[in-house]
């Protein structure tokens, strides 16, 4: 999920609500479904998202609690969701497997052994992935509350960013920072989360550190990325000072005796990267909160306390910014 150390480099300062109200944003969905499939598993009961017939869609939960802060402050969120992985990418999904693949080991031995709840609850979030049956329902639950759905044709991160700077949506949300190397203008981070969210400028922190596009992107690349491993006692300042004194990413590695594998299609697939112009919605939505409402709890069969408070900030957020501004 991109290289956290982006962030001692990027430019980043805390924005109110009230500046960016009334904004589109492009959300990249799998980084933001994610994080609340497995806040959910880790507090609440399994019993709750798990339906007669075994399946489990804590994402429901999740989708509901998450979402009524878009509504509250009167942003219109679209849902980016990936299409492909690129094969670069590999590696790393086969590592993020195998690190599922040991918690679900520990999670077993955990429960065998009857540890404490807290610890089980912990391990079974880290054991979450996104099924078919969470992709479906996910998209199924934004569908009735009219929330946009775009289909990326790679990285939805991607996509997002690219939307961004075509002027289609005013802000990409994501935690990743990896947007910042692919070039999203202005990426909100902690959009919904408790507080002010945060605004990562891509410009500002070009200017900052003297960098172009390409350059930023170089140093990413020596800090390690998702398709990359970093060079060895690289960091994020000794990574902005090789490139600008020797100019580009080779430079940098050679000056280090180093080598990436791959790096000029690295370096493609953040500067160029497999996305669609051809992605169109309509932000103007009016959500069916009614028809959202059944589907999680009577069609699905999650737990109504779970959800009912979610939708009713969803419906209160409807009259306080005016049901006009939704139709």
């Amino acid at each position: 999920m991109g290289n956290s150390d982006l962030r001692s480099i990027a430019t980043i300062s805390d924005v109110s609500f009230d500046d960016i109200g009334g904004s589109v944003v492009a959300v990249d969905a799998h980084n933001w479904l994610y994080r609340y499939l497995t806040t959910t598993v880790r507090f609440t009961r399994d019993g709750a998202y798990t339906t007669t017939g075994g399946e489990e869609v804590a994402n429901l939960i999740g989708v509901v609690q998450g979402l009524p802060k878009f509504f509250e402050h009167d942003i219109t969120p679209v849902f980016v969701f990936d299409g492909g992985v690129t094969e670069l990418k590999d590696d790393e999904v086969k590592e993020r497997r195998e690190q599922r693949e040991r918690y679900e080991a520990e999670l077993a031995e955990a429960k065998e052994e009857g540890e404490d709840a807290a610890r089980i609850a912990t391990l079974q979030s880290r054991t979450q992935r996104l099924t078919d049956t969470i992709q479906e329902t996910t998209r199924g639950l934004l569908r009735r509350l009219d929330v946009p759905i775009v289909e990326a044709p790679a990285e939805g991160e991607a996509q997002a960013a690219h939307m961004a700077r075509r002027g289609t949506v005013d802000y990409v949300a994501s935690e990743d920072y990896d947007t910042l190397l692919l070039g999203a203008p202005l990426t909100l981070r902690q959009l919904t989360s408790k507080g002010d969210p945060e605004l990562m400028d891509f410009e500002a922190t070009l200017d900052e550190h003297e960098l172009t596009w390409e350059q930023l992107v170089d140093v990413g690349i020596l800090m390690g990325t998702d398709f990359n491993e970093g060079i060895d006692g690289v960091g994020p300042k000794t990574a902005v000072t090789l490139v600008r004194e020797h100019g580009d990413l080779w430079g940098a590695l050679e000056a280090r005796d180093a080598y990436v594998e791959g790096a000029d299609l690295i370096r493609e697939l953040f500067l160029h990267p497999d996305v669609t112009d051809d992605a169109t919605f309509d932000a103007n939505i009016d959500p069916d909160v009614a028809a959202a409402r059944s589907y999680v709890i009577d069609e699905w069969e999650v737990a109504a306390e779970e959800v009912e408070r979610g939708f009713e900030r969803i419906e209160s957020s409807l009259v306080q910014t005016g049901l006009d501004r939704w139709t």
